[in-house]
């Protein structure tokens, strides 16, 4: 009897345990199925709020058109609705090759192509610089596709579009050395696992490159629904300088000599665009024409008013070294200061006689179209560098400044006697008269100097990437 008594104190605790056991293990399969419920409903309803408001928008558009990534869009990414697109574009310039990584989705309320993320990287000399070796061309561009995988997720590589665009550098090489560049170039490609096609290595159509840098700067400041808003777009590169915008007079339009006028298609619209490019009045290829004027073909020791007569510098233009000079040579370590006081001052580039071989360059070559004075203007590339650089605008936000602005500060650089900048008289000299003299610019008109736009270059890349993604390679 002690031990019945017994061993029924022994097992019934172990009952208990089993039966409480079993109490929790109900509560926590309960707690996990209201957990579950909880999420299913809340992703019901997440889903019903976005398409009800993509609904809404679709009926009342109140969600303005902005290139940057909206409510919507961020909560149909977060929710896997959408994926990432990727293009990579490489810019081979006439002074170095960049490469451009754009991330895009499609946004839910407008399907209209949203840009997420840009990724850039640059690398000196361009590709023109190995015009006798070819191979280390391609290299070069390796080098920038290597980044460009650190951005591109692998397995999406090989549905990446990639194209490469040389500009003024290779137009300007003889055809049979460009090719040769873009055939070593072709092969890095056939490697790199991303997505191409016989038309992605290529050079551009310079009134392309205009289009696209005129596309991207308003597709950044959002003025492409409205077309008559749209700012002109001024592009100074290397080799060569492009002018594009909307005209809004029918003047324009008559005015304009044949091969100015272009029909594009932007935003499901047709619009009629000024845009022309001139190769040769790019700022390096200006600078050779201008340190070359009266010399003998070939001369390899170049002089210059436009150059300071304390200056002699190696200068390599085109793969071929100069030594670039003043009209005279100075000897300053030997002559004291106070002797140059005495014949009226330091020793100066004269900004007069610079400025006129700027202008024989421009009078006759560059067509001046009236409107433009009437039009928003935004100048981007060597324009935004060589302000930026003398401390014109803001070295980060860019900013505004006047054309009397430029020929002003151009007179006071080429007052000033510094070899460390030997260029910078006849750059800033040049830049003044290609944009009044050339153009047409009035001394009074206001210009934006910009290198980004929302924290994104302005660069022909972004639109080059839009045409891409929208006509294939």
């Amino acid at each position: 009897m002690n031990m019945s008594v017994r061993n029924r104190n022994k097992f019934t605790p172990e009952k208990n345990s089993t039966t409480m056991l079993t109490k929790e293990k109900t509560t926590n399969i309960s707690r996990a199925f209201l957990v579950i419920r909880m999420l299913f409903f809340t992703t019901v309803i997440a889903l019903s709020v976005l398409i009800a408001t993509v609904m809404v928008n679709n009926t009342t558009g109140w969600i303005s058109p902005h290139h940057s990534t909206n409510f919507l869009d961020k909560l149909s990414l977060s929710l896997g609705l959408q994926e990432h697109v990727y293009t990579v574009v490489i810019d081979a310039g006439s002074t170095g090759s960049r490469v451009l990584a754009f991330t895009f989705h499609r946004s839910l309320s407008d399907r209209s192509v949203k840009l997420d993320q840009e990724f850039y990287s640059h690398i000196k000399p361009g590709l023109s610089a190995f015009a006798d070796d070819p191979k280390k061309a391609a290299e070069s561009i390796k080098q920038l596709l290597d980044k460009a995988k650190q951005v591109v997720p692998p397995p999406l590589w090989h549905q990446t579009p990639l194209v490469l665009k040389a500009t003024a550098g290779l137009r300007l090489l003889p055809s049979e050395k460009a090719n040769l560049i873009l055939d070593e170039v072709r092969r890095v490609f056939e490697e790199s696992g991303f997505m191409v096609s016989p038309n992605s290595v290529s050079i551009m159509d310079g009134i392309d490159e205009g289009l696209f840098s005129w596309f991207t700067i308003n597709f950044l400041l959002d003025r492409l629904h409205h077309p008559e808003q749209t700012v002109a777009a001024l592009d100074l590169g290397g080799g060569s300088t492009q002018i594009t915008f909307v005209p809004k007079e029918k003047s324009t339009m008559e005015a304009a000599p044949q091969g100015f006028i272009h029909q594009v298609s932007t935003l499901h619209q047709k619009i009629d665009v000024y845009s022309f490019s001139y190769l040769g009045l790019g700022l390096m290829a200006a600078r050779k024409q201008i340190l070359s004027a009266g010399q003998a073909e070939g001369e390899l020791e170049l002089r210059s008013p436009c150059i300071n007569p304390m200056v002699k510098k190696g200068w390599t233009y085109s793969g071929i070294n100069y030594v670039v000079k003043g009209t005279h040579d100075v000897d300053v370590e030997q002559i004291p200061m106070s002797e140059w006081q005495k014949k009226g001052g330091v020793p100066k580039a004269d900004f007069n006689e610079c400025l006129k071989l700027s202008r024989s360059l421009l009078d006759t070559s560059v067509h001046k179209p009236a409107e433009l004075n009437e039009r928003e203007v935004l100048a981007i590339s060597y324009y935004y560098d060589r302000a930026s650089d003398h401390g014109m605008i803001d070295s980060s936000e860019g900013g505004a400044l006047t054309i009397k602005d430029l020929f002003k500060m151009a007179e006071q650089i080429c007052a000033v006697p510094n070899p460390d900048q030997a260029f910078a008289c006849l750059d800033m000299t040049y830049i003044s008269a290609l944009l009044h003299h050339g153009f047409g610019l009035a001394t009074d008109t206001k210009l934006q100097l910009r290198k980004k736009i929302d924290g994104y270059e302005t660069s022909w890349a972004l639109g080059a990437a839009f045409h891409v993604l929208h006509n294939g390679i």
